[in-house]
């Protein structure tokens, strides 16, 4: 198997970073990758911003991938210009997947969005249960590529958030990278395009196993035909969800746009080599289901005033993610309060059983509030973090 942890470090499109992905991002990008794959515009948004397509490769297994669906979620489209470096190199593992695979790549779909930094495009809709109505031009788009590039599988491209995480025998991991392979009824019956999409998720899942074990989940495969990925698989193609999520302290998703990459690489391996052909059904049912365990920080033992009553008392922040000339921020705010069904923090601070002092003075902290603080006398907190 190759060396992914070297060709990622290679093949890494260092333009791109962070979590503010834009077609003025990419466009440079794609400018340098005519002189190897095929550059179109397939459509336009709401706004009249193109939506780009790359056709690499000449085989006769014909994937289509889209990211940024959703405008705001971004590490996918890192991922697959990392890919897409690797592929246009003249290794004997590049080449065979350029012999035996035609990709057809979407990489933002939703251009609006993603210069807004939103989930959904210019009209306000996900375009994510845009799938039957097609009420939208980019839907539209994604549509049209389907019906004329006639994919053999499909890969639906998005980010999940960080509270998502899996079970394990201690304590709970962050759901790093997640997998589906959608319904395509209300039964949610497995039929031969289900199994080929389950067999390949159990493919990739076995190679991040390597790297990030514990940290592969499955997500949520109730049936919503109005889903994209749903719609696909019921229209008779393989599909595959892809969830990048949170590596710990890593909200840039910096590294999990490598762990996207091994998925992808592992992914078109196990195709080419037909190694999905047989069930693997118990084996994608036992990777664990994504589940909403964590807060982004977590502060044990606070001593806090309610009601005119002390008691000891825990409370939790999570971040806003904040577009800010043309940087997204990370702002936190307290969401959670003298819960103890408060389950686990990607951070957590033991506040020894000293006071809560808001900026008002206060010794209660305020829901949906700036978490800006002090605990005790001496220790300050500034944008949910103790500084010095």
């Amino acid at each position: 198997m190759m060396n992914l942890e070297l060709l990622h470090l290679e093949h890494k499109e260092k333009s791109l970073e962070k979590r503010y992905i834009t077609n003025a991002h990419i466009e440079p990008i794609l400018d340098k990758l005519k002189s190897s794959f095929e550059i179109n515009v397939v459509g336009k948004s709401v706004l009249g911003k193109p939506i780009y397509s790359i056709i690499a490769g000449k085989g006769k297994t014909k994937i289509l991938l889209w990211s940024q669906m959703h405008g705001n979620e971004s590490t996918t489209t890192k991922a697959l210009f990392d890919m897409l470096n690797w592929l246009q190199s003249d290794t004997k593992e590049a080449k065979a997947i350029r012999d035996h695979f035609t990709l057809c790549i979407l990489p933002i779909l939703n251009p609006d969005g993603a210069k807004l930094y939103t989930r959904e495009n210019a009209n306000k809709i996900d375009l994510n249960r845009d799938a039957v109505a097609q009420s939208q031009p980019e839907s539209k788009v994604l549509r049209e590529v389907f019906n004329t590039f006639k994919p053999d599988f499909c890969y639906n491209m998005h980010d999940q958030r960080t509270i998502f995480g899996l079970e394990t025998d201690g304590r709970p991991k962050p759901a790093t990278v997640s997998f589906l392979a959608p319904a395509y009824n209300e039964e949610r019956a497995i039929n031969n395009h289900r199994q080929k999409a389950i067999n390949l998720i159990v493919a990739m899942n076995d190679t991040l196993q390597n790297y990030i074990p514990e940290q592969v989940g499955r997500f949520d495969d109730s049936f919503n035909i109005n889903c994209v990925g749903d719609y696909f698989q019921a229209a008779g193609v393989p599909t595959v969800l892809f969830e990048a999520g949170h590596y710990q302290q890593d909200y840039e998703r910096e590294v999990t746009r490598k762990f996207i990459f091994f998925a992808l690489l592992s992914g078109f391996h196990s195709i080419n080599e037909n190694v999905i052909v047989v069930s693997k059904n118990d084996e994608y049912f036992n990777i664990p289901q994504n589940k909403n365990v964590f807060y982004d920080i977590i502060y044990k033992n606070v001593n806090i005033n309610y009601e005119n009553k002390e008691k000891i008392a825990i409370f939790a922040s999570q971040y806003k993610e904040v577009l800010f000339e043309n940087y997204v921020m990370f702002q936190a705010f307290i969401k959670e309060i003298n819960n103890l069904d408060i389950a686990v923090g990607h951070a957590e601070y033991d506040c020894k059983g000293d006071r809560y002092v808001g900026k008002n003075g206060e010794n209660f902290p305020d829901f949906d509030t700036e978490a800006n603080f002090f605990i005790g006398s001496d220790r300050k907190f500034i944008n949910g973090v103790e500084v010095e």
